[in-house]
């Protein structure tokens, strides 16, 4: 980082609710109102960037072994329009210095998962990488999805239909013509949505939470519903619920997050119908882009993930790549020790995804 040019003049506390003007959900206050609810201390702050304006941020800190904790960045920070590409990295590093003296809990690193992107999809340069390297970070265990899918609803319902591979718009009215209903549920339906998510985690070898974790994360929204809503979908065969979808609307993006399915039926492709009506709905609700929050890197078939891949880039959306995990270390040691046991724990999960 150059010496002499400073990136960020000055960052200052905020009220949690500063958060509320940030973009993405994993920058929003709610987001740090959940996370708070599971062991996460959440701060917000607001970043004066010299020459550009402010920006919020939203971090948030837990507590790991000895006293000592790391703060991790959700898809952040989020950047001024016109950002330098090349400042990228000496801004995570800049801003990482600063922020360390606002936290009181010892942390040993700080993570950054950014969010930004490039518009014509291509993946996270060499280049751009090796100018994160040289200001000091780490590659780190991705913990957000660093590559999806966004399907751009601003365009006519039929254009986005035609622009699906015809397989898809096939299984969309097959569902239909089974006589799928897909019906938006809400948190009432909760318990059944957890049933089958239980029921896919076992067929597919995936963690999920707690039923706490989603009632938590449905009731908060419900509070906070300034421009965002969480919406259940499922879809309904002979009375009996087959598929089910969890889908957040926040501002210009409608987010896929979570689903499920049940063993049985799977061949009247309830899925399909969930993401079309989850699109619709969102589209209606003045929502411009629809991300499935997640897909391997690229269209490898020996990938875990494979089937994923394919199921989501199925529907038509351009491919994106973000930059994914960076962390700074405050404490060299204490991180090597985290970052080897973190990383055998994901080969270990990695291990188990192949065996199923």
């Amino acid at each position: 980082m150059e010496n002499h040019r400073l990136i960020i003049k000055e960052i200052e506390t905020a009220d949690l609710s500063i958060c509320e003007k940030s973009e993405s959900f994993l920058q929003s206050y709610m987001w740090g109102e959940f996370k708070s609810r599971f062991g996460w201390e959440a701060r917000a702050f607001l970043i004066n960037w010299e020459g550009r304006g402010s920006t919020p941020l939203l971090a948030i800190s837990r507590k790991v072994i000895f006293g000592f904790s790391f703060v991790y960045i959700p898809w952040g920070p989020e950047l001024p329009v016109g950002f330098p590409e090349a400042d990228r990295g000496n801004a995570l590093c800049e801003l990482a210095k600063k922020l360390k003296i606002f936290f009181k809990s010892k942390p040993f690193f700080i993570r950054f998962d950014p969010g930004w992107y490039n518009e014509e999809g291509a993946f996270f340069s060499k280049e751009e990488a090796a100018s994160f390297l040289s200001a000091g970070l780490k590659c780190a265990a991705q913990v957000q999805p660093p590559d999806t899918v966004l399907v751009d609803l601003k365009q006519p319902a039929e254009k986005i239909l035609e622009k699906m591979k015809s397989k898809w718009r096939y299984n969309i009215s097959l569902a239909q013509k089974k006589n799928v209903i897909v019906k938006s549920a809400g948190a009432n339906e909760l318990e059944t949505f957890y049933a089958l998510l239980k029921e896919t985690a076992q067929r597919d070898g995936i963690l999920v939470h707690s039923f706490d974790y989603y009632k938590t994360l449905f009731e908060i929204c419900e509070k906070d519903c300034n421009e965002l809503t969480l919406r259940l979908y499922t879809a309904i065969h002979e009375g009996e619920t087959i598929a089910s979808i969890v889908t957040l609307f926040r501002g210009r993006y409608a987010t896929y997050l979570y689903g499920a399915t049940s063993d049985s039926k799977r061949s009247l492709m309830p899925s399909y119908a969930l993401q079309w009506k989850a699109m619709q709905d969102a589209k209606e609700a003045g929502c411009q882009f629809y991300d499935f929050f997640g897909i391997p890197p690229d269209d490898n078939p020996n990938h875990p993930m494979a089937g994923l891949y394919r199921f989501k880039t199925g529907f038509g959306g351009k491919i994106i790549h973000r930059p994914g995990s960076w962390d700074f270390p405050y404490k060299p040691f204490f991180y090597g020790l985290f970052n080897f046991a973190e990383n055998l724990r994901k080969k270990l999960r990695d291990r188990k995804k192949r065996k199923k």
